[in-house]
């Protein structure tokens, strides 16, 4: 999985950090940062059998920050919370 750039991204982090990859995101005035990631080949073919995506977040030992990964673009798809899980 690797982010990739999109049509609304107004912002790229760690743009001129080569040991980062580069983080095209859509930044909004209030700090909502939306991101853009694609899938491998070979991930597309595992999700639909195990229904998972697995997710890591690096805090540094900080709090941890609110996140909402998502399939639907929020930035043209507003206010789709997902539905709690069973």
């Amino acid at each position: 999985m690797r982010p990739v750039e999109f049509k609304e991204q107004n912002c790229v982090y760690a743009k001129n950090q080569p040991e980062y990859l580069p983080l095209p995101v859509y930044k909004t005035a209030d700090g909502v940062v939306t991101s853009c990631w694609q899938l491998t080949v070979k991930e597309r073919m595992m999700v639909p059998f195990s229904g998972k995506v697995w997710w890591t977040v690096l805090t540094f030992n900080r709090p941890l920050q609110p996140c909402l990964p998502t399939i639907c673009n929020p930035i043209t798809t507003p206010n789709q919370m997902p539905e709690n899980p069973k």
